[in-house]
């Protein structure tokens, strides 16, 4: 019965347009059209350097999500024996973004003829919406930097369209549908003719929607995933980049609103970046997926979309996100919705947790994530004990389960960020655990000033047990006196009150396929009331 419940729970939250797009996900079974492909487009104006992919094939070996495997044999595109993460790596085509000389382009150039003779359509994960709207931006984007593409990759280009044109992501709705719109537009822009014109136009429309309700007012992207939110913004940057190269086919009012809204995402960016250059990890978010910010405000700048610098303390109140930050540190606090209530399943149980650098190196961290495989390592990342928040009666906040679904959610109220002339303070609360028979309710406070970030938890409403974590970066150190050493040199001293503090050992997950060795302060709660002080000299 509880089964049922928590389907129940997961799914009442659905549109109508992802139960009836399942349906006929499910039923449909359109035919390929393998007709003559459309003219190719010449053209008209400058395609500018998109941001750069690092190189993940080398010959007849691959490397992603940190393992590395032979693809000389055409079963490697569908290996059973592969994670399927990394058969639509395989799939994207992203090595043909990465710095390549002439031999490196020949060989990329082979492997798309070998895609074309060793995938037939509609077989296979290639031919899956997601991973075909990939391949056809990238094959696009690699012939407008110059790369010449073979006559049988374009018709198989066209090929593709068509069929994606009929399997559109309507159950997913998020970023799968985006890219879906995105790779339309694509292909729409790199033919000529009345077929082209209808991709065009369907790809259109799909964005005309989606930019609006993806793109929060404050620049955040609505999955509220640092690395997703950099992953669509790419996507807006290469259609602004698009819409320059084949000029005149998209309305100057279109591109005006991406050029808007890439410009508020890049702002976004640069709040929810650590001073290292990553992204902060709230909900999925991991190194090595995502161009790094330094890449998308350099391919920003080639097409005149700037960010703008953040203030202190920053609120991003349509996401819900917050930086502070002093002279010498950067304080990161999520206050927000696990994500949109229709497709959560990038959503981690990490409501109230918040990240910290210290002398420009990272200090306080959330676990990360380093696989998307259901199991118990997706189910200890999704968790409220992987995060740099309270855990109560050993329960996660919200309902992660599975690899991306979410049952109950929490709810953030009582938002507050305050300054003034001694520093920032932020505080919330959430009802993630309400249904529990106590109704506890968790408010968290930070109070941050130079060399010091002081927590403060109240729980209201009767509770088992209590326990907040903060997770530290590998490289913070235990002294044998037992002294905290930053990775900057400086001391860091932890005082705590209300409960009983211990650090304990744990891994962080900052990339698909890693794991290191770390050390996590663990405060066990006595009472409705708790803190814990952190002083860096």
């Amino acid at each position: 019965m509880e089964g049922l419940l928590r389907y129940w729970r997961t799914l009442r939250h659905l549109k109508w347009i992802q139960i009836v797009g399942r349906v006929r996900f499910r039923l449909s079974r359109p035919r390929v059209n393998l007709a003559l492909a459309p003219p190719i487009s010449q053209p008209t104006g400058r395609w500018v350097q998109p941001a750069p992919r690092v190189r993940s094939i080398d010959g007849t070996r691959a490397r992603f999500l940190g393992v590395e495997g032979d693809i000389a044999s055409p079963r490697a595109w569908n290996d059973p024996a592969r994670e399927k993460l990394w058969l639509y790596n395989l799939h994207y085509f992203e090595d043909l973004l990465a710095p390549s000389d002439e031999t490196q382009r020949r060989a990329q150039g082979a492997l798309v003829l070998r895609w074309l003779r060793e995938n037939p359509a509609r077989l296979g994960h290639g031919w899956e919406p997601y991973p075909t709207s990939l391949r056809i931006v990238n094959w696009i984007k690699w012939s407008c930097a110059g790369a010449t593409l073979d006559p049988d990759a374009w018709q198989s280009l066209a090929v593709q369209a068509r069929w994606l044109g009929r399997r559109i992501e309507w159950h997913l709705l998020a970023n799968h549908l985006f890219v879906n719109g995105k790779a339309l537009v694509f292909a729409g822009l790199a033919f000529n003719g009345p077929e082209a014109h209808r991709w065009l136009e369907q790809g259109l429309a799909i964005l005309r929607e989606q930019v609006p309700e993806q793109v929060l007012g404050d620049g955040g992207h609505f999955e509220r995933s640092p690395m997703y939110h950099a992953l669509i913004l790419e996507d807006l940057l290469d259609l602004i980049n698009a819409s320059r190269t084949f000029t005149g086919r998209i309305d100057t009012a279109t591109v005006a609103r991406w050029r808007t809204a890439a410009a508020a995402m890049l702002s976004w960016q640069r709040a929810m970046t650590h001073p290292d250059g990553d992204p902060a990890f709230f909900n999925d978010a991991a190194f090595g997926i995502a161009p790094k910010r330094d890449e998308l405000e350099a391919y920003g700048a080639r097409l005149g979309v700037e960010a703008r610098a953040a203030p202190s303390p920053c609120w991003l109140r349509e996401s819900g996100y917050v930086r502070a930050s002093t002279e010498t540190a950067v304080l990161l606090c999520d206050i927000a919705p696990v994500g949109p209530d229709e497709q959560p399943g990038h959503a981690h149980a990490d409501t109230l947790s918040f990240e910290l650098s210290i002398g420009g190196h990272r200090v306080a961290v959330n676990t990360g994530t380093s696989t998307y495989l259901p199991g118990a390592l997706r189910k200890f990342e999704r968790s409220t004990r992987a995060h740099n928040t309270v855990e109560i009666d050993g329960l996660d906040s919200s309902e992660v389960w599975g690899a991306f679904r979410v049952g109950r959610r929490a709810r953030v109220s009582q938002e507050s960020v305050q300054s003034d002339g001694t520093g920032t303070l932020i505080s919330a609360t959430h009802d993630g655990y309400g249904w529990l028979p106590g109704a506890p309710t968790h408010t968290r406070s930070w109070h941050f000033r130079p060399g010091e970030l002081t927590i403060s938890d109240e729980i209201q409403g009767a509770f088992r047990s209590a326990v907040a974590r903060v997770h530290l970066h590998p490289m913070v150190m235990r002294d044998e006196d037992g002294t905290l050493r930053l990775p900057c040199g400086r001391r860091l001293c932890v005082e705590a009150h209300g409960g009983a503090l211990n650090i304990e050992r744990t891994a962080w997950h900052p990339s698909f396929g890693t794991s290191r060795d770390n050390l996590c302060l663990v405060l066990r709660i006595e009472g409705p009331k708790a803190s814990l002080a952190l002083r860096w000299s």
